[in-house]
C-alpha cells in the first residue's frame, strides 16, 4: 500500500501548497515520483487568484494513523474488576432488551397504520361507489325534471303554454 513521505520541490514564485511537495513513495521498489510530474502538479495547487494566496495554509500536514485505536489515544488495562465486567453484561442486556422492545413498539406502530390505511382505502372505495350511483340517480332525476317541466306549467309558470281546456263547469255538469 502506499505510503506519503514528504519531499521538497524546487522553490516556486507562488506560494506553494503542502500538499504539492508531497510524494508517493512505493515500498516494494523504493521509487518516487519523478519530480517534473510534481512540478506539473503544483499550479493546480496553488491558490488560482492573488486574493486567495493571503489565505493560510497548514504548514504541516500530518500523517495519517496507521491502526484505528492508535488515533483513539491510549488504552485502559485490559481487563478491569469482575464488578465492571458484571456491570457491562447487564448494561448490554438491559441496552439489548430495550431495543427488541423498541424494535417490537415499531412494528406494530407500523402495522396498526398499514391495517388503517387499508381501512381508509376500503372506505374510500365504498364512497367512491356511492358517490357513482348518486351522480347516475341525479342525472335520472335531472332528466324526469326536464320531462315533466314540459307537461306541469304550475311549477316553472314561464313554460307555460296555453292549451286549450275543457271547461271545469262544463265537465261537471252532467251531459
Amino acid at each position: 500500500m502506499p505510503r506519503w513521505d514528504r519531499e521538497t520541490t524546487p522553490p516556486s514564485p507562488r506560494p506553494s501548497h503542502p500538499l504539492v511537495s508531497l510524494s508517493l513513495k512505493f515500498p516494494e521498489s523504493g521509487r518516487r515520483t519523478p519530480k517534473a510530474v510534481l512540478r506539473l502538479l503544483e499550479p493546480l495547487a496553488a491558490p488560482a487568484s492573488p486574493l486567495l494566496w493571503g489565505l493560510r495554509v497548514p504548514s504541516r500536514v500530518s500523517e495519517p494513523p496507521r491502526d484505528f485505536h492508535e488515533a483513539q489515544g491510549p488504552r485502559k488495562a485490559a481487563a478491569g474488576s469482575p464488578e465492571d465486567d458484571d456491570r457491562k453484561v447487564r448494561r448490554r442486556e438491559k441496552n439489548r432488551v430495550a431495543a427488541q422492545r423498541s424494535r417490537k413498539k415499531q412494528t406494530q406502530k407500523a402495522d396498526k397504520l398499514h391495517e388503517e390505511y387499508e381501512c381508509l382505502e376500503q372506505e374510500n372505495t365504498v364512497l367512491r361507489r356511492e358517490i357513482g350511483k348518486l351522480t347516475e340517480e341525479l342525472k335520472h332525476l335531472s332528466e324526469a325534471l326536464k320531462e315533466h317541466e314540459k307537461m306541469c306549467p304550475l311549477l316553472c309558470p314561464m313554460n307555460f303554454v296555453p292549451l286549450p281546456r275543457p271547461d271545469p263547469v262544463a265537465g261537471c255538469l252532467p251531459r
